[in-house]
């Protein structure tokens, strides 16, 4: 490697110095970002801003940055019928010597606070229909874009390759039915009382079931939780495609570099076995 040549380190902007960053995004945007308000994450931090909305910065490695580019929170603005913030405005730069791009969000401040353990629980019946309409409306437009959960984009060989690894005895792992999907839809980017859904960087087309499968994945430590996510999205999960995002979804709690410990486990073998069998049985 040349002395020029970028270094790509492995980068926690929960413990990175991102003053500069913010100071950069302050300028370009032209608004002040509340320090008592910042959230920071493994490749994300957020802050309220002095006119009332919400700055998302992320940070990708330049490998991750695909042609489809990856401003998924403004193209998500033409969504109809779905749930999420009004985006306002965005911009985005090349960090060269550290082989990242940048890229910064203005929204529109979130309805509520995201779900945690403590509200999941007592979610009223309008958060549900809210959902449902939401997802609904999803599925029934179209882009061209490609989901990338967990910022891979999702292919037919990924998610055979993927399955196969952990489920050796899945017949066929053939996906015929494609739709729009957030593609990160977990309880941290969903709001309460007031349903909204947060965070669509990843979002685009991927198989039917994506979503409800995610949901219910990241319900599996709360068995009444997951049963409910799976009652709500029964149409999506009981369909052929929702059956294999399931099980690509268990893939992370039960493959090779999966977390032993992981408290989901005991359920999600459960359901995995069940979900072979209706594969193997047509």
């Amino acid at each position: 490697m040349t002395a020029s040549s970028p270094t790509v380190t492995s980068i926690d902007l929960r413990i990175q110095p991102i003053d500069e960053v913010l100071e950069h995004v302050q300028c370009a945007l032209d608004v002040r970002v509340d320090p008592e308000s910042l959230v920071r994450k493994r490749r994300t931090v957020g802050a309220r801003t002095d006119r009332g909305t919400w700055v998302r910065i992320e940070r990708r490695p330049l490998e991750n940055i695909n042609g489809q580019g990856w401003n998924g929170t403004e193209c998500a603005s033409i969504l109809d019928g779905v749930a999420k913030p009004t985006w306002l405005r965005g911009m985005s730069w090349s960090d060269v010597a550290r082989a990242a791009m940048w890229r910064a969000d203005e929204t529109e401040l979130l309805p509520g606070k995201p779900v945690g353990p403590d509200s999941v629980s007592v979610l009223p019946e309008e958060w549900w229909e809210a959902l449902n309409r939401s997802l609904d409306a999803l599925a029934e437009q179209r882009t061209t874009r490609v989901a990338t959960p967990d910022t891979v984009p999702i292919t037919q060989a990924g998610v055979t390759s993927v399955i196969r690894e952990t489920f050796t005895e899945v017949p066929d792992t053939t996906v015929e039915d494609w739709a729009p999907a957030h593609a990160d839809l977990n309880w941290a980017n969903v709001t309460s009382p007031q349903f909204c859904m947060f965070d669509w960087e990843d979002w685009g087309m991927a198989p039917r079931g994506l979503d409800a499968a995610w949901l219910w994945g990241n319900s599996l430590v709360f068995p009444e939780l997951a049963e409910r996510v799976r009652r709500e999205r029964q149409r999506d999960l009981e369909s052929r495609e929702g059956k294999l995002m399931s099980l690509f979804f268990c893939t992370k709690i039960l493959g090779s570099h999966a977390d032993p410990g992981d408290p989901r486990a005991g359920l999600a073998r459960i359901e995995a076995d069940r979900i072979v069998a209706e594969l193997q049985a047509g």
